[in-house]
C-alpha cells in the first residue's frame, strides 16, 4: 500500500512538472511572436520613413489654378481575399490585399492638361493556406467625369514580400504622371474623379460590398474583397 502511494504521489509531482513546462514553453512562444510583430512593425515604419526622406511619401504639395480632382479608393474594390478551394473561411484562407491610403496631389494651369500623382498604401496578409513569401495583386487607377463616364483606365500590379516568421506586410506605390486632359482653361480638377480599386472577381465584390469580415488570430488574416473592373 505504502509503494501504491509513493507511486501515485510521484506521478501527480511529475504531471505538474510536466503542466509548468508545457506553459512555460507557450510563454516563450508568445513572447517570440510579439518580438516578430515588433520587429515587422519597426520595419514598416522604417521603410515608410526612409521613403517619405526620398520624397517619395508623400506627394508634394504644388499650387494649381483650381481644385484638384476627388481621387478616391472604389470601396467594392478597396479589399481582395484568395481562398482555398472556394471556402468562405478564417481557415481556407490564401492572401489577402487592402488598399489601405491613398496621397494624391495635382497640377495645372491655364489651359494645360491636369496631371496626378497618388502614392497608395497597400497591406498583406498571409494566411494559412498560403504557398509562398510573396503574392502579386493587379489593381487599376480609373478617371471618370462627373457623369461617371469612363475615361481612361490603366491596370498596375504590385508585389508583397513577407518578411520570414511575418504574415502581414505594407507595401507602398507611386502612380505618377495621370494626365487629364481639358476643354479648355474653365474646366478645373472637380469635373473629375480619380478611381483606384483591387482587381476582383463578381463574387469578390458582392462578398466585399456585404461587409464581410473574418476576426482570425495572427497566422490566419483575412481582409474582404475588392470590386469589379
Amino acid at each position: 500500500m505504502r509503494l501504491i502511494r509513493s507511486s501515485l504521489i510521484a506521478l501527480c509531482i511529475a504531471g505538474a512538472a510536466g503542466s509548468a513546462a508545457q506553459a512555460q514553453i507557450g510563454s516563450q512562444r508568445d513572447r517570440q511572436r510579439e518580438d516578430q510583430d515588433r520587429e515587422t512593425r519597426e520595419a514598416q515604419q522604417k521603410q515608410f520613413d526612409r521613403k517619405r526622406a526620398e520624397g517619395e511619401l508623400p506627394v508634394p504639395e504644388l499650387a494649381n489654378a483650381g481644385p484638384c480632382p476627388y481621387v478616391k479608393v472604389l470601396y467594392d474594390a478597396a479589399r481582395t481575399i484568395e481562398f482555398a478551394g472556394g471556402r468562405q473561411a478564417s481557415s481556407a484562407v490564401a492572401y489577402s490585399g487592402e488598399i489601405q491610403g491613398l496621397v494624391a496631389t495635382c497640377r495645372y494651369k491655364d489651359g494645360e492638361p491636369i496631371t496626378v500623382d497618388i502614392n497608395i498604401t497597400f497591406a498583406a496578409g498571409k494566411g494559412p493556406q498560403a504557398t509562398a513569401n510573396e503574392k502579386t495583386f493587379g489593381y487599376w487607377v480609373a478617371v471618370t467625369d462627373r457623369n461617371r463616364s469612363v475615361l481612361g483606365k490603366e491596370q498596375f500590379s504590385v508585389s508583397a514580400v513577407f518578411p520570414e516568421g511575418a504574415d502581414r506586410t505594407l507595401v507602398y506605390q507611386r502612380v505618377a504622371q495621370i494626365v487629364i486632359p481639358r476643354a479648355n482653361d474653365k474646366v478645373s480638377g472637380q469635373n473629375f474623379e480619380v478611381l483606384v480599386g483591387l482587381d476582383v472577381t463578381p463574387q469578390m465584390a458582392e462578398f466585399n460590398r456585404l461587409g464581410t469580415r473574418f476576426v482570425v488570430n495572427a497566422g490566419q488574416q483575412a481582409q474582404g474583397a475588392p470590386a469589379a473592373k
